[in-house]
């Protein structure tokens, strides 16, 4: 889902040059700028963060044909499979339901996940339409919330993709600015909670995990507690947080601008360094009326 502006996001400028590589605890990989991470979790589970500045395409909206140099993709759990010879990311709304709409009975669509999960009355998200929260506010509902997923992150796995994004882990705010602001009844430190466990149930599989988005978290959360990867970040051109990111994860950074303007200054600036992307809002495939595509 495409980023959205919280009030508590810390807005850094861009920069071309990469700032120390951090190095992760005990569990989570160390990352080397230039070439692929690999740990061993304690189950001996290894797995490996996408290649750094690898040329990337966002397919969340439908499969397609690989263009030409891609390397890296993420497609969705359901209704993509991984890629031949590429590195396979695999999307997974965790943090909200899919819509009802689209004629799939999708297993994470609102009427699939267990009543007492999903936030109704709240209403959708403001900006994304039929999607609503999960109520991830006790430690009884991050659990059930946990089981509900395991299955989806579990095809991942056995589909072959590499990684998991989990969408939408900054849903506390998503009703900031709004007349609901302040009635979601959980915050930042109950999103870390649910991400540490979902992150987990990814590397137990063989999978990395992608941060997406929420550039406020601190480095230490990021890499210590939850055990994340690797970044996905929407926007960051944009709202001049790139360089945020980068100043946890090294390289280690997916950007994707929707705007072309937004696209050439990020690559101008970060596109030597980390894989940018350009992309239409609803992610769609060539042939349709709304695609668009580059890379740097």
């Amino acid at each position: 889902m495409i980023r959205r502006i919280s009030a508590l996001a810390v807005v850094l400028p861009l920069a071309a040059a990469c700032g120390e590589t951090p190095t992760m605890s005990a569990g989570t990989p160390e990352l080397v700028a230039g070439s692929t991470a690999q740990v061993e979790n304690a189950a001996d589970q290894a797995w490996s963060a996408p290649p750094v500045d690898a040329t990337f395409d966002y397919q969340i909206g439908g499969d397609y044909e690989l263009p030409e140099g891609v390397s890296v993709v993420s497609r969705d759990w359901f209704a993509g499979d991984a890629p031949a010879g590429a590195y396979g990311i695999c999307y997974v709304n965790a943090f909200q339901t899919q819509s009802d709409d689209g004629g799939l009975d999708r297993p994470d669509a609102q009427s699939n996940w267990p009543a007492h999960l999903v936030l109704n009355e709240l209403g959708d998200d403001p900006n994304w339409g039929g999607e609503y929260l999960v109520d991830i506010s006790t430690e009884s509902n991050r659990a059930d919330a946990v089981e509900h997923l395991r299955p989806m992150i579990e095809t991942c796995a056995d589909k072959g993709f590499e990684a998991v994004e989990y969408d939408n882990l900054d849903s506390w705010i998503r009703f900031d600015g709004t007349p609901l602001e302040g009635q979601v009844p959980f915050g930042e430190e109950e999103a870390v909670e649910f991400a540490t466990l979902i992150t987990e149930v990814a590397h137990s599989e063989g999978m990395a995990s992608a941060q997406k988005n929420t550039v406020e978290l601190e480095a230490e959360v990021s890499l210590e507690v939850i055990g994340f990867d690797f970044a996905i970040a929407e926007n960051c051109g944009e709202w001049t947080e790139c360089q945020g990111y980068r100043d946890v994860f090294g390289d280690r950074v997916i950007a994707i601008e929707y705007e072309r303007e937004n696209f050439d200054w990020t690559c101008d600036q970060v596109g030597d360094s980390i894989s940018v992307v350009l992309r239409d809002v609803p992610v769609s495939r060539p042939g349709s009326s709304t695609y668009q595509y580059d890379a740097c």
